[in-house]
């Protein structure tokens, strides 16, 4: 406050009370987005990318695998609410992608993951870990997303 201000009294301010929309006037794609997030839809996946062997010429990678058993394969997991298709597309595009997917990248490895999906996010996020480490336990070079 001024001092120009100081015998002036303050403006009363008048408060409006907000309210949720009615459900009529709601998009029926944001209702089911709603709807979706509520009942916590299963369309997350993990996923499992096999990749080239010159990745463990980076030492960032050897460093995170101390347990490798030779012969085994190098893979990245990942988690996304994308089919895994899609999604390996992406990280060969350099579309928010990772740097080892997208430069070491061979092929997905379903073999590794189908059982699993779809799940929902918490679950998929929660699995994305517990694959990795169970992977790294059984010797793979895993890197993860």
């Amino acid at each position: 406050m001024t001092d120009g201000d100081a015998g002036r009294p303050r403006a009363a301010t008048t408060r409006r009370r907000v309210t949720s929309t009615p459900a009529a006037s709601t998009p029926p794609a944001a209702g089911a987005a709603r709807q979706a997030r509520a009942t916590g839809k299963q369309h997350y996946h993990v996923y499992v990318i096999e990749l080239d062997d010159a990745v463990w010429n980076i030492a960032r990678f050897r460093k995170a695998n101390p347990d490798y058993q030779l012969g085994k394969p190098f893979v990245y997991v990942g988690m996304t609410g994308l089919d895994p298709d899609l999604r390996f597309d992406k990280h060969k595009a350099g579309i928010q992608s990772n740097s080892y997917a997208r430069r070491f990248g061979l092929r997905l490895l379903p073999s590794l993951y189908t059982m699993y999906n779809p799940m929902p996010y918490e679950a998929a996020r929660d699995m994305e870990v517990e694959l990795g480490i169970a992977l790294r336990e059984a010797g793979y070079g895993v890197w993860q997303g």
